[in-house]
């Protein structure tokens, strides 16, 4: 299967597109049954069913529409599981086929129905089949998907070596495709609004490269995906931030090589400056090396994010971030323009802030790669 002639985004870029997509259709009351249903390919835990709740949770925010999403993993499916039972209507002279629970959704106004069909590509061929009709007509046999559903379709692809099948040309057609891909930067956005434990966000940011480690030749269980590391930000909140008690899990889930350097790197954080001095406006001491920066900057995004309606607890945080390296500031203040929509607004209000802007803005605008 040669992907090489579809886009390639990250999966940020992607929840951004199709949102904007689908929230034009629904400001100009146009029906989504003139959009072709969306296929999402990439590799395992490259975040594909984390976007499908992005892309719910910005049209539910954009257009005060509740937002209902139907997961379907096709693999656990056989094709009369999509069609319905077959039973005998009343007078048993006809086959009736009992509607299946996917199909049983809202078609109110005031609501938008996400119908994702994850694992397409893994599914037996003859399930594939029985997905033609609901990705071109919205319909299996009897039974049709009300007009305010969307339809998106998500798999691995063929050279993953996971459980994947061809898709037939039939198919494909019907299809509107797009690949995600891992991006740091992207990652570090939803990162950010997500509360992904800032010791997680400061070594990714450290080591860029860790952040997606699947290798198709490689026969390792465990390996760094965007998924494992949100799960290792979990263990982290949950169970514990002390690398020696945790090492296991995380190891299990990401690999011992990469645990080693994670566990290495994380004894920075026993020694860095207090997070209240900072927020304070009080002396606190100012690194120069990268490690220590990183995980200085992740450790005042976490904590910018709790404090984030406190102004002046900001804008001392950016005359401290003024003192940091450059390029390290700069990464600080695009984070912090993350922690929520519309931040950028209250950070042009701070004098501070206009005065960063003035003297190093054009390295914001380098990192956003304009």
């Amino acid at each position: 299967m040669n992907l090489g002639n579809i886009p390639v985004l990250s999966a940020g870029q992607c929840v951004d597109l199709l949102s904007n997509m689908y929230i034009n259709y629904i400001n100009k009351g146009i029906s989504f049954n003139t959009l072709p249903s969306v296929m999402l390919w990439g590799a395992p835990g490259i975040g594909k069913s984390q976007s499908i709740r992005q892309i719910a949770d910005a049209i539910a925010m954009k257009t005060y529409k509740k937002v209902n999403v139907t997961d379907v993993r096709l693999i656990l499916f056989n094709p009369i599981d999509l069609r319905g039972i077959p039973t005998a209507n009343e007078s048993k002279t006809l086959a009736v086929w009992l509607k299946p629970k996917i199909f049983q959704m809202d078609p109110s106004s005031n609501v938008v129905n996400i119908l994702f069909l994850d694992e397409i590509s893994a599914a037996p061929l003859s399930v594939q089949a029985a997905a033609y009709q609901i990705t071109l007509d919205k319909t299996v046999g009897e039974h049709k998907l009300p007009d305010n559903c969307i339809v998106i379709a998500a798999g691995n692809r063929t050279t993953d070596k996971s459980v994947a099948y061809a898709m037939p040309k039939a198919l494909s057609n019907r299809l509107l495709h797009l690949e995600v891909d891992a991006n740091i930067d992207a990652w570090g956005k939803w990162a950010v609004q997500h509360d992904i434990h800032p010791m997680v966000t400061g070594f990714l940011k450290f080591k860029p490269n860790y952040l997606m480690q699947f290798n198709t030749n490689a026969s390792t269980l465990a390996f760094a995906t965007p998924r494992t590391w949100e799960m290792v930000s979990n263990i982290l909140k949950t169970v514990s931030s002390d690398l020696d008690i945790v090492y296991d899990l995380i190891a299990g889930l990401v690999g011992k090589a990469i645990t080693v350097e994670f566990k290495t790197w994380s004894k920075i954080y026993r020694n860095l400056p207090n997070m209240d001095d900072i927020f304070n406006g009080l002396r606190a001491d100012v690194p120069t090396r990268g490690d220590v920066c990183y995980a200085v900057i992740s450790s005042m995004v976490a904590y910018a994010k709790l404090h984030k309606d406190n102004m002046r607890k900001i804008e001392n945080s950016i005359a401290y971030a003024m003192k940091l390296p450059p390029e390290y500031s700069t990464i600080l203040l695009k984070d912090y323009i993350y922690l929520e929509d519309g931040y950028m607004n209250k950070l042009l209000k701070i004098p501070t802030f206009s005065r960063w802007l003035q003297t190093r803005g054009k390295l914001l605008d380098e990192l956003n790669g304009k």
